[in-house]
């Protein structure tokens, strides 16, 4: 195995995939059957400056380039080998957010990512003029927003595009980017696979006169995946590799979102199969048979990374809240005399939840550590509240913030399953939440009352599904779709363990849903209320 490794990097029969993650830039290289044989990461965090959530581009710069240098040494102590070229490469990020270019190049206001919410009066009127549901955090409305907002820089916008979109033109010198992340940017119509035609002349019409150009002409091009979006250039190499070991002329893939890796590394970009991300905040993915009937404020459309469309539910809250109540846990241990691993902790507290009640005895909480845009809640307010008859034990307490984790998603799955009667076959879960075996994962399937599975490899995560768009480039066979070579060559054989849902589970999750959208009104008057 190792020597077969060896002989990959010897040889550039690998991909390298690199996520910009809000917390973490990681870089998975993997061999020719989409094995991980080697990984690096860099730690970071967002800069609040001036009102603005954001990255420098030193920040940028440096994080990937200490990210690779981990990755080269993991390569260097692994197998003794230098690695001084892949077979190809691509670029993942958090979606969505401004960044913006004048013509030579001059990045014209601090990026402001998808976590800034300075954008929802744009988002607003663009929803309602383009009967489409607009985002916050899309690039369109950010910009959008800044032209309402008169900012001077606008005049001098040649080039938009977002984080991974950045970094592969600083490699490449392309302005290009996969259609998953571009239909995070502008609309993008599922029969063309392009930016939609209308939606471009209704914004060219709304801004007429208060911008020198039109929005297509300052968008990247769209690329699917397979298609090539250019080599890594000698200036390329440097900006990733200062060393001079990387050589030039690599091939890149499109770079994509981080919603698209997702997609990819759960096998999830089948009509009728979907993904749940379940850590930090928690989303899902399901892909579309067809349009939905109409807009819906708690449901974003974006496309696989081969265009083909996905009904997006994105929650800001998941597991922190949960993690704040296990640390209190933990800190009670200790003052007991007991020392009890962190991982152990969760295991104990997430089983013992297996004892409660369905519906979780009449409990209930809001995981609110920030603001929920699914639900209509505008200020960070975690809550737990009951009445005195609710059945207030260990294990009902638990269920009950394991239940809230999803809570929020289900009220924004729900108009896609129940509303709307959208077709679910699979969901594969990933994330955090997930660690501790059956129980997160028997509840996503209470909630969304479908089977539910998680694999080994999901772990891997993002920059892994990356490194597997970047491999298709370049190994795939003439005609063979990424929906075939997924199947036959990635995740054949794969294990992994399915849960379907528990009909006792599923009411007990249907009642409990209407006691947390009953309750709404009370985390509401908490951000009222709640000033310090």
């Amino acid at each position: 195995m190792q020597n077969n490794a060896k002989s990959c990097i010897e040889s550039g029969r690998t991909a390298l995939g690199i996520e910009f993650g809000s917390t973490r830039i990681k870089a998975i290289l993997v061999d020719e059957r989409n094995v991980p044989i080697a990984s690096g990461s860099h730690e970071w965090e967002n800069r609040h400056d001036n009102g603005i959530w954001t990255y420098t581009l030193d920040d940028i710069r440096l994080g990937l380039q200490d990210c690779y240098a981990n990755l080269a040494a993991d390569v260097r102590e692994k197998y003794g080998v230098p690695l001084a070229t892949v077979g190809a490469l691509g670029i993942s990020a958090m979606m969505h957010g401004y960044m913006v270019f004048d013509k030579g190049g001059r990045l014209l206001v601090p990026f402001r990512t998808w976590r800034n919410n300075t954008a929802a009066e744009a988002g607003d009127k663009l929803t309602e003029l383009f009967n489409y549901h607009i985002p916050a955090r899309w690039s369109i409305a950010h910009l959008y927003q800044a032209i309402l907002n008169g900012e001077t820089h606008v005049k001098d916008i040649a080039f938009q595009t977002t984080l991974e979109g950045y970094v592969h033109w600083m490699l490449t010198g392309r302005k290009v980017i996969g259609i998953g992340e571009a239909s995070g940017m502008f609309p993008v119509d599922p029969k063309t696979k392009q930016y939609d035609r209308g939606m471009l002349d209704k914004f060219n019409n709304l801004v007429a006169g208060r911008v020198p150009f039109k929005v297509e002409n300052i968008l990247p091009e769209i690329l699917l995946a397979g298609e090539d979006a250019g080599k890594l250039t000698p200036e390329g190499a440097k900006f990733l590799d200062p060393t001079g070991t990387l050589q030039a002329g690599v091939p890149l893939c499109p770079p994509e979102g981080d919603a698209g890796t997702g997609m990819v590394a759960t096998n999830a970009i089948k009509k009728r199969t979907g993904n749940v991300s379940a850590g930090t905040s928690v989303f899902a993915m399901i892909v579309l048979e067809k349009e939905l009937s109409k807009p819906y404020p708690e449901i974003d459309l974006v496309t696989t990374p081969v265009g083909d469309l996905v009904g997006m539910v994105h929650c800001n809250n998941c597991t922190s809240d949960i993690n704040g109540w296990v640390n209190l846990f933990g800190e009670f241990a200790q003052l007991a005399g007991v020392d009890i691993p962190k991982w152990k902790l969760y295991d104990m507290l997430y089983f013992k939840s297996e004892e409660g009640d369905k519906d979780c005895g009449g409990l209930l909480a809001y995981n609110y550590v920030s603001n929920e845009h699914v639900t209509k809640v505008e200020k960070g307010r975690p809550l737990f509240v009951r009445t005195a008859e609710g059945k207030f034990n260990l294990a009902n307490f638990m269920r009950t913030h394991l239940f809230s984790a999803f809570g929020a998603l289900k009220v924004g799955c729900d108009i896609m399953l129940k509303e709307e009667g959208v077709r679910l076959d699979r969901i594969t879960g990933h994330g955090g939440l997930f660690k501790t075996e059956r129980v997160g994962q028997s509840y996503l399937a209470a909630a969304i009352n479908a089977p539910v599975t998680v694999m080994k490899t999901a772990g891997e995560g993002g920059a892994w599904g990356m490194a597997i768009l970047a491999n298709y480039l370049v190994t795939r066979q003439e005609g063979e779709s990424l929906e075939e070579y997924l199947d036959e060559r990635v995740f054949a054989g794969q294990e992994g363990v399915t849960i379907a849902p528990d009909p006792a589970d599923v009411a007990g999750f249907e009642e409990f849903k209407k006691r947390y959208v009953a309750g709404l009104p009370i985390v509401r008057e908490a951000t009222r209320s709640l000033k310090y």
